[in-house]
């Protein structure tokens, strides 16, 4: 049947299942199917784009095209579907991150981004809300090395699983890594010191720098790169601890996702069929252990067969944003594997020496796809507390600048980010362009604020919040960042 197909009979090579094919008129294609019986049932489709693809991936394999195209049973539906995918497009985070000068990534470095002086503050402020939740819960912070050798990724199991994914060197003649994880540098952190059962659980947070070999063609923008931070924290504990401890991380994702106006779904990710490490019953006790978590705290979730780390079984946090796109953020994985492999251990009650349990914790997943997420959730309209352009004052005319300078000053000494119009232009010109900008706020001062000691304030959705002396603005402006509003 397909003789003369060498991708197709390239492909036959590599099935195992029984082997099916579909045909439509003289049209035969080898697929599990099944499809409709004729193609006059598709009658309202739009083919959306085209893209090369290596065969199999491989950029040593020919390059096809690959055509997208999508199908819906009514042109309501169709035409609903095309507005929605429009609407993504203009809130595509590379076009956003672009347009208000947060990212960018250059050709010297396919899927490693650059965070420019605006999307640093961004970038800042999520860390710091990250380190304040932490911090309110107990844990503590460490830093570990970006790049240690190759016997460490041995212990850990990593070279075994993880190697094609991995950058390596040579240092002084001995293999060496930059860490596609930041776990087994947290298992040499805990294992430089003696622990007790009081000492547990220890919660140690890490912001840490990973890099990881996508295939070039995997790449997009920020969701998908080479380098990026997770928002690691590992939690070591004793056994009796453990539910407890997975329940109240349920409640703290909660907490994070309310605040940030994200609905989220939950999936328990299982022992893959081939590659983990440890034994059957050891996973089939933590598979448990973490369903009855998601069941006791009333949650709803579905089983994704296979996908566990290779260590552990997980529960995995799929976001909806704005335009009801999924994407995977915060984990929580559970690991008596590593524990063993580091031998790590704790005095217990009784004098004799334990061995730990460990829950490796992620909240936003890495601070470069929840940086894009949020990017494409708020279309570029930060929330105060997040917003690298929370102000900007503009004065009527030339003879207010002095005052508009100090307002900028004072804003600026209480730590808020705010900018001085100084073009002189019109005033619905300048108050036009701010909103445009994103300027969460934009303050206007005459002559009349400049003898009050006041602003004129309204909103980038044009809403008049009237005059307020410089001391209510501020007070009003730290209400706005405590509250995450």
């Amino acid at each position: 049947m397909f003789k003369d197909q060498k991708f197709k009979l390239d492909h036959l090579n590599d099935i195992e299942d029984p082997i099916t094919a579909y045909k439509q008129d003289n049209f035969a294609d080898l697929c599990r199917g099944p499809h409709v019986k004729h193609t006059g049932l598709i009658k309202h489709f739009k083919l959306l784009s085209l893209a090369g693809a290596y065969y199999k991936g491989d950029s040593k394999n020919e390059q096809l095209t690959r055509i997208y195209g999508t199908c819906f049973f009514s042109a309501e539906e169709l035409e609903n579907h095309l507005k929605l995918l429009e609407e993504r497009n203009q809130s595509d985070h590379r076009k956003l991150g672009k347009e208000l000068g947060l990212f960018m990534i250059s050709d010297y470095g396919p899927g490693f981004p650059f965070f420019l002086p605006n999307g640093m503050i961004l970038r800042r402020e999520l860390e710091n809300f990250w380190y304040d939740i932490c911090e309110k819960r107990g844990y503590v912070f460490v830093k570990t090395p970006i790049i240690l050798s190759r016997e460490l990724w041995e212990t850990s199991g990593h070279w075994a699983n993880y190697k094609d994914n991995m950058y390596t060197t040579k240092i002084d003649d001995k293999d060496y890594a930059i860490k596609p994880m930041n776990c087994p540098g947290g298992m040499l952190v805990y294992a430089n010191s003696i622990h007790s059962y009081r000492d547990l659980p220890l919660r140690v947070g890490e912001l840490g720098l990973v890099h990881r070999h996508e295939a070039s063609g995997a790449l997009n923008g920020l969701f998908r790169v080479r380098s990026f931070t997770q928002d690691d924290a590992h939690i070591f504990l004793r056994p009796d601890q453990l539910e407890d401890e997975i329940k109240e991380l349920l409640r703290l994702y909660d907490d994070v996702y309310k605040v940030f106006g994200l609905s989220y779904y939950i999936v328990l990710s299982t022992r893959p069929e081939n590659k983990y490490i440890g034994d059957i019953e050891t996973w089939n006790r933590s598979e448990a252990i973490l369903a009855n978590c998601l069941k006791e705290s009333g949650i709803d979730f579905k089983i994704n067969e296979g996908d566990g780390a290779f260590y552990g079984p997980k529960i995995d946090i799929k976001v909806l944003d704005a335009l009801h796109r999924v994407h995977q953020t915060a984990t929580i994985q559970l690991d008596f594997q590593l524990p063993i492999r580091f031998d790590l251990s704790y005095k217990s009650a009784d004098g004799t020496m334990e061995r730990p349990v460990m829950v490796h914790r992620a909240i936003l997943g890495s601070v470069e796809r929840s940086f894009a997420i949020l990017l494409e959730h708020y279309k570029g309209k930060w929330p105060f507390w997040l917003s690298p352009r929370q102000a900007i004052v503009i004065p009527v005319n030339a003879s207010c600048m002095e005052y508009a300078q100090k307002v900028k000053q004072t804003l600026w000494d209480n730590h808020f980010q705010v900018e001085l119009e100084e073009s002189g232009r019109t005033l619905n010109k300048m108050v036009r362009e701010a909103q445009l900008a994103q300027f969460n706020y934009i303050l206007v001062v005459g002559n009349k604020e400049a003898e009050t000691n006041s602003v004129a304030i309204r909103s980038r959705d044009n809403a008049m919040l009237g005059v307020k002396t410089l001391d209510e603005c501020i007070t009003m402006f730290k209400e706005l960042e405590e509250s995450y509003q």
